[in-house]
């Protein structure tokens, strides 16, 4: 029976899943090793289920960066162009216009990026995390099944130890067709959940590989496309010859000539 689409119906969280306090049957119906290979797949659930959560969480924290960050370069060389001192230095214009062209190319490829991401990465992470409310309600489900089946069995188990007297002869019968089905039923529940969890959690491996190999793509495109915007910017602006310390140092000269102007001297 095909995990999702038999669990795709309901919601609920993995955590809300309480054992209901009932009286515990003498005989061992759920075998130790089985309730431990049980909570072993559905502990590896519970950890997928946060992790996908916070990566997709996380991914659209990095995209919403990432767009803030080329809007507010859009914005700045768009602050500079409406300066006045730009219509009084035409080398000036020059240069704020060839970082407003840059700029903007730069918010282009990444909107493309982000876009690219938000199909291929965001949206497959929203779409996995939409299966776990109703694997988790199958999880439920199952826990519902062993209450019954405990409670059940530990009513057969006490008018087993009944004398054997016509009445509890017939009730002890009526107890145990009472238990077959419900037995039955959660036999099944829990072999399906064993056998699909394993499943489930390996198949996140082929779900997830081409949308991370996706987004490699869109971060090597983006930043070889960046790499030429600036390459392109820093040939139209720089000053030959010109070192960064070189530059430093004039501004600093700059600076000091500032500081001499009787308006900013120190009383």
């Amino acid at each position: 029976m095909p995990l999702k689409g038999n669990w795709i119906k309901y919601g609920i969280s993995l955590l809300s899943v309480i054992p209901f306090k009932i009286g515990q049957p003498k005989k061992q119906i759920v075998p130790k090793t089985v309730e431990r290979d049980f909570e072993r797949e559905y502990g590896k659930l519970q950890q997928l289920e946060d992790q996908t959560k916070k990566l997709q969480k996380d991914m659209k924290k990095s995209t919403d960066a990432d767009l803030a960050m080329s809007k507010s370069a859009v914005k700045i060389s768009s602050d500079l162009l409406s300066n006045p001192l730009c219509e009084q230095d035409p080398k000036f214009l020059e240069m704020v216009t060839a970082l407003d062209t840059a700029m903007k190319r730069m918010d282009s490829f990444n909107q493309e990026k982000v876009n690219q991401i938000q199909k291929t990465v965001i949206e497959p992470l929203k779409k996995f995390s939409g299966v776990f409310p109703s694997l988790n309600m199958a999880v439920k489900r199952r826990e519902q099944a062993l209450q019954d089946y405990k409670r059940l069995q530990s009513k057969v188990e006490k008018y087993e130890e009944k004398e054997k007297t016509g009445p509890i002869l017939a009730k002890l019968h009526q107890a145990r067709d009472e238990l077959r089905p419900v037995k039955e039923d959660f036999e099944t529940k829990n072999k399906q959940l064993l056998e699909e969890m394993p499943k489930f959690y390996s198949s996140r491996i082929d779900y997830f590989k081409p949308s991370f190999e996706s987004l490699i793509r869109a971060q090597a495109v983006y930043y070889t496309e960046m790499y030429k915007i600036f390459g392109d910017l820093t040939e139209q602006i720089d000053e030959p010859g010109l070192t960064d310390e070189q530059r430093e140092k004039e501004n600093e000269a700059k600076l000091n000539e500032l500081r001499a102007l009787s308006i900013v001297a120190d009383d």
